[in-house]
């Protein structure tokens, strides 16, 4: 009985969290007078066809062990509330289509600005000259290759003048928390870019840590862990 109480609860949670999701399973592992205490030993779930702030995602499946949570509440009618963080590992399916529908992202958007804000920066444009202080970014296509990632779009200032820009790069972990670009081209006017910078690592987010990245014509796989604070 309480572990069905449970799962409705994260179900419930965990849809509250994503735009829209088509298919939700969860798992509850522990035993009854442990969950009656408000801890759960493991929570396995997959999901189909996710959409999370914008990103698409066409395939998940986690586990959190470990977790703690607000029991006596949940069982007045009160929504689930983690009461530590909890780490968890999973793996995320994508297509070609889903990073195309997910280009209108906030997030998405944001890390490809910061991405060519950084490139720029790293080719030695001082950034009080980078056109991104007076132009707007649209990014516009993407696509997954074998190994390689490229994303375009074009830079467009309030007088319509606008400016095309591509990035294509070779991607993969340098470790568990830091992507590795390379080989990276940016592909737009001369001004802008040079040869001399071929490569780049990036740093994520310190509760990251990515053990599998796969790119192949038309899917990325990725698979590792990361801490989900309350």
């Amino acid at each position: 009985m309480i572990d069905k109480v449970l799962s409705t609860a994260i179900r419930l949670w965990l849809r509250s969290q994503v735009e829209r999701v088509e298919e939700l399973e969860v798992k509850i592992t522990g035993g009854d007078r442990q969950i009656l205490g408000g801890y759960i030993s493991r929570v396995s779930l997959t999901t189909n066809h996710a959409v999370y702030r914008g990103l698409h995602l066409r395939q998940i499946k986690l586990a959190g062990e470990n977790i703690r949570v607000n029991l006596a509440q949940i069982l007045k009618g009160k929504p689930l509330q983690l009461l530590e963080p909890v780490a968890v590992t999973g793996q995320v399916w994508l297509e070609e289509t889903d990073l195309k529908a997910s280009l209108s992202s906030p997030l998405l958007v944001s890390a490809l600005t910061d991405l060519l804000s950084t490139l720029l920066t790293a080719n030695g444009i001082e950034q009080e000259r980078h056109p991104l202080v007076d132009y707007q970014m649209h990014w516009q296509t993407i696509s997954v290759g074998n190994d390689k990632l490229t994303v375009g779009g074009r830079l467009i200032h309030s007088n319509n003048q606008e400016i095309a820009i591509a990035i294509r790069t070779g991607l993969r972990i340098a470790n568990g928390s830091t992507l590795k670009l390379s080989p990276l081209y940016l592909e737009t006017i001369p001004q802008l870019w040079s040869s001399t910078c071929n490569q780049l690592e990036m740093d994520l987010d310190s509760e990251v840590a990515i053990e599998q990245l796969s790119l192949e014509a038309g899917k990325l796989f990725c698979s590792g862990g990361l801490t989900v604070l309350p």
